[in-house]
């Protein structure tokens, strides 16, 4: 920033004890899904209508009249990433392979696996994870690029065995197709097809199948309120990962930690979005007035403190817990998107923690060393949604098919209690079936 600007100091929405939060005051801080927006739901239905019916046209005029482009083509050509993979810069590429290779490796050791078990002698029941057919995966452009986004969705995507793999970003106003690095990005990933769609335009596209855009099975990746918005409205027709908001860190700190570290942690998370939030809690009286204070001495340095400063008065909180335990508690209710855990019984805390998208262990380990680089993803839920829901992994990209084998000698063993069944619930076509079967043990 320039030496005249002058930046005043960052308030927060909640400081104090979480004993004396109010009622409204937790609702604010734990119900973060926020009702939607009218005129976003409308809006966002308006697009996904036109897209269902006019297919092509629809993209086209969408991306005349939202991103000031006129598309020659809506997919760019496999030459096109390509080149812009190899005119990459050495260092920024050989940093994307690093990654990609960490993601890969990571979810390649959790891949799902094949399972058997028999419930009785002669009965058994199996579950096989299948690769799904085609996806989509949504990558954010407009006013930045993201192509941490592009290798968070297609490698594990990928490693999980899909058969396809569809990457939509927006086109840049300047070229009329998504920046050269998510294009680079798309090449080293390993995406089959892409395609230069943006917004819920694009999120309609892959749910429905257009001219030249294929239907997929699911559809993944972060996006604004109207992508998020979008992914809800084709929820019936196509699969989606967890919804997802605006960015979300929970910093829970004991009287060891440092104070600048979990400043300058939030402040790194408050930078994505004026509707991020950043919480700390703390066992410390003392440490929660040093982490405030940090804030305010670390936000005239940072290139986007407004957009910090935002976040901070709209979502951002320093509290202070009564114990360990009360922290835990206040964690596993605010269900945070990322934790950062700094706290000297490293182990015995993580072991509690219950709803979180992805927890840090120890002030080492940075958020943004998992937003880019550990191989963990960091497609998470956020506004409290990793109550229910898990971090984006190659679970996302299978679907489960179970069988089962009966013998002969079960069938009959199983037939009286079946039929008993049956009988009890009027459907005498199931009691004959399974009756059917009792005399074969004696044949």
């Amino acid at each position: 920033m320039s030496g005249d600007v002058v930046v005043s100091p960052p308030t927060l929405r909640w400081r104090g004890p979480c004993a004396e939060l109010t009622a409204a005051d937790r609702r604010a801080l734990f119900e973060r899904t926020a009702a939607m927006d009218t005129a976003v739901g409308e809006r966002t239905a308006s697009i996904v209508a036109r897209v269902r019916q006019q297919g092509d046209a629809a993209l086209r005029t969408l991306a005349h009249e939202l991103d000031g482009v006129d598309l020659e083509a809506l997919e760019v050509p496999r030459a096109r990433w390509d080149a812009a993979l190899g005119a990459l810069p050495s260092t920024l590429r050989a940093a994307l392979e690093r990654s990609a290779w960490n993601i890969e490796r990571v979810h390649r050791a959790f891949r799902p696996v094949s399972q058997e078990t028999e419930s009785e002698p002669g009965i058994v029941v199996g579950r096989r994870p299948d690769p799904l057919g085609r996806v989509g995966v949504y990558a954010p452009g407009g006013r930045a690029a993201y192509p941490s986004s592009v290798l968070m969705g297609i490698v594990p995507a990928r490693v999980a065995g899909v058969g396809e793999i569809v990457l939509c970003s927006p086109p840049a106003r300047e070229t009329g197709q998504p920046s050269d690095v998510v294009l680079a990005a798309a090449a080293l990933a390993g995406a089959g097809r892409v395609f230069a769609l943006g917004g819920a335009g694009a999120i309609a596209a892959m749910a429905y199948g257009t001219e030249s855009v294929p239907r997929v099975d699911r559809i993944v990746g972060p996006g604004n309120a109207y992508v998020a918005e979008a992914k809800l409205q084709v929820a019936n027709v196509v699969a989606i990962d967890s919804p997802a908001g605006p960015s979300e860190l929970l910093v829970v700190c004991d009287e060891s930690s440092d104070p600048t570290l979990v400043a300058r942690e939030m402040l790194a998370q408050a930078e994505h979005d004026p509707l991020a939030a950043v919480v700390a809690v703390t066992t410390s009286t003392r440490v929660a007035d040093a982490i405030v204070d940090a804030l305010a001495a670390q936000l005239p340095t940072q290139p986007r403190a407004e957009i910090c400063r935002a976040a901070l008065e709209g979502q951002g909180a320093v509290l202070v817990a009564d114990s360990l335990d009360a922290c835990v508690a206040f964690a596993n209710e605010y269900a945070a998107e990322h934790l950062l855990l700094v706290v000297e019984a490293l182990d015995d805390v993580l072991a509690q923690l219950r709803n979180t998208g992805t927890v840090f262990v120890g002030a080492s380990a940075s958020v943004a060393f998992g937003d880019y680089m550990t191989g963990a993803n960091h497609v998470l839920p956020t506004g409290g949604l990793a109550r229910s829901y898990s971090g984006l992994s190659t679970l996302d990209f299978v679907r489960w098919t179970t069988y089962q084998r009966v013998t002969v000698d079960a069938a009959a063993r199983l037939s009286e209690d079946v039929g008993l069944f049956a009988d009890a619930e009027r459907l005498p076509g199931h009691a004959s079936a399974a009756r059917a079967w009792r005399t074969e043990v004696s044949r």
